[in-house]
Parts: structure tokens; sequence; C-alpha cells
């Protein structure tokens, strides 16, 4: 365990940073789900309106730093090729 003030901070910041990126993971996770679920229930209405939500969550995990903006664009990419699949 830390003895310095400022060590005993950062392992609490750090706690504060870990939970919160793991929300915010856990929320492009569900995003990505509902998505593949429309998709697989060739439901394109339903496909549409879920990409749009994902896009928009994984594009706030961006710019937070959770996901490097290059993972975001390849997760993008392949849920929008499978969603114009359905097509």
């Amino acid at each position: 365990m830390a003895n310095i003030k400022s060590a005993k901070k950062r392992i609490l910041v750090a706690e504060t940073r870990t939970a919160r990126n793991k929300a915010i993971k856990s929320e492009v996770k569900t995003a990505i789900k509902k998505v593949d679920a429309a998709v697989a229930a060739k439901d394109m209405e339903a496909a549409k309106t879920s990409l749009r939500a994902a896009i928009a969550t994984m594009n706030k995990a961006t710019s937070k730093g959770v996901y490097h903006k290059n993972t975001t664009s390849r997760k993008i990419s392949r849920l929008t090729k499978a969603v114009n699949s359905i097509a």
C-alpha cells in the first residue's frame, strides 16, 4: 500500500476512472449487441435506429478516451457493413 499522499490519491483516481471506463465499455457492448440482434432478425428499421445509437455511444466513448479512434472506426465500419448486408 502507498504511503505518500499523492500516491494514495493516484490509486483513488485510478479506481474512479476504471469504474467509469468499465461502465462506458459496457454501454458500447450493449449497443453493439442490439445492432447484431436486429441484423440477425433481419429487421432493417430496428437495425438502422440501433446503429445510429451505437455510433453515437461509440463516438462518445472515443471522445472520453476509452477507445482509440481507429478501434471505434473499425467497429462502426463492421456494424454498418452488417446492417447494409440485410438490404
